[in-house]
């Protein structure tokens, strides 16, 4: 029970919050060992790819789904997934001709939430590490696909944009001498 007078913090928004703190400390130090952004970008969507490898696991186990029939429930998973682990959720939005290509739109990015880019570092994909799980969750489940970011909110874009561009369907591959 409180003590009156006192308030509880919402750990909730301790742990985004300390999550955020986090995160800016690790990209500021690869900016520090790398000291090229682009490094720097490599770095993070490699780091974001052994994360989408594991935590599809987690997002499959916790949600019982079934296996994407095409790219939009595609689409609506990964959504649900900034949903359950960061607590955002974008807008999927701009489907291609093709329904091969759509984009995440982020009103708001937790990650973001206390950085100011300098000058210096204006060719830093500072979330990247976005990219580079959602390569690695769709990968996890036989699909390859390629995501960048179109816009972004920390270079003055009035949003956030995500791109995801579907490659191909991975065959699934069975180790040798394995039938």
């Amino acid at each position: 029970m409180a003590r009156p007078g006192v308030r509880v913090a919402d750990s909730k928004k301790i742990n985004s919050e300390l999550f955020t703190l986090t995160y800016g400390a690790l990209v500021s130090q690869l900016l520090k060992d790398y000291e090229n952004a682009e490094d720097v970008n490599r770095q993070l969507d490699r780091m974001g790819y052994n994360i989408g490898v594991r935590i599809i696991e987690d997002f499959l186990a916790r949600t019982s789904t079934a296996r994407c029939t095409d790219m939009k429930d595609t689409a609506e998973k990964i959504q649900s997934a900034f949903k359950m682990y960061l607590g955002v959720n974008p807008t999927v939005t701009s489907w291609s001709p093709a329904s091969d290509e759509f984009s995440l739109l982020f009103d708001q990015n937790p990650m973001t939430e206390f950085v100011e880019l300098p000058e210096s570092c204006l060719s830093l994909k500072y979330c990247n590490l976005f990219c580079g799980i959602i390569r690695g969750a769709c990968e996890m489940v036989q699909l390859e696909v390629t995501s960048w970011f179109v816009q972004d909110s920390l270079k003055g874009d009035p949003t956030t944009e995500l791109r995801v561009k579907f490659v191909k369907k991975l065959e699934d591959a069975m180790p040798a001498g394995e039938d």
